[in-house]
Parts: C-alpha cells; structure tokens; sequence
C-alpha cells in the first residue's frame, strides 16, 4: 500500500512558519469502521523538505502519534519565500507521496506593525487637513461671516 500525501497548511509569524499536517486517510476497515493510520501503525514518521532561494534542506525526520499535528519552523530570514512539502512513512511501509508544494512568505517586525503605522498615518493627515481647512475658513475665504457688499459682488 502507498501512503498518500498528507495535508499540509502554512501560516507566518514573526521569522518562522506554523506547519498543520494532517495525515492521510486510510482505506482499511475493521468491523465495518474505517481505520486511520495511527489505528494501523501506531505511529509513523513524517519529513519536512523546505525550499527557499538558498536551496532546499531537509528537516530532521520526526515522529507522531496523532492524527493532525502542528510543527513550528524557526529561525527563518523575514520578508523571504519559503515552499515546503510533507512525506509520511511507516516503519513497515517506506512507500508514500509527499504533499504538494506549498508556499508563504515569513512575516517580518514591519509587516506586523505596518496596519497601526497605516491608521497613524491617516489620523495625522486628517488632521493636517482640518487644520488647513479651519485657518482658510478663519480668514474668511469659505464661508465668509459677513457677506461683501453689492459693488464688490
């Protein structure tokens, strides 16, 4: 039997990659319930092949016991590429499909502050323009509290 390719979902944080795998369905029955792979194998391995532009390195093999299982990926460059895939394999079955390739971008410190830095901005301009606004209209240029007289008109 070939052990298809587990489910894998990425998402940044701050220089590192939070992995969920989800292991892959089974065909086998007992007693008329579908069994998963832990139920078959106990446990089984799983390697984490990550790509990036300075080339592709393989994570140390890893073992687990349960069915969806989150693995977190440290000390990566911020604002770089990262493409991982998954392989899961048994200690009686070294045949399986790795997952696709998956990719995201580690976040960096400026892409986590860059909404506040946004609204900061905005709230500063907008009041630059009230500002503006206020000192044309004191002046008497909109809106004048006294209207000109006919001749000027």
């Amino acid at each position: 039997a070939i052990l298809g390719p587990p489910e894998v979902n990425i998402t940044s944080c701050l220089n590192c990659l939070n992995v969920t795998i989800k292991l892959p369905a089974s065909h086998f029955r007992h007693e008329g319930k579908l069994q998963s792979l832990i139920d078959i194998y106990q446990e089984l391995d799983y390697d984490i092949t990550l790509k990036s532009q300075d080339g592709e390195h393989k994570r140390p093999r890893q073992r687990t016991t349960e069915e969806v299982f989150r693995v977190v990926i440290e000390e990566l460059y911020p604002s770089r590429n990262y493409c991982l895939s998954v392989r899961v394999t048994a200690s009686l079955n070294k045949n399986s499909v790795p997952s696709p390739w998956k990719c995201v971008t580690a976040d960096s410190e400026a892409q986590q502050g860059y909404h506040e830095a946004a609204v900061a901005g905005a709230v500063c301009v907008a009041l630059i323009i009230a500002a503006v606004l206020k000192c044309v209209h004191a002046a008497g240029f909109i809106f004048p509290r006294f209207s000109l007289p006919q001749t000027l008109v």
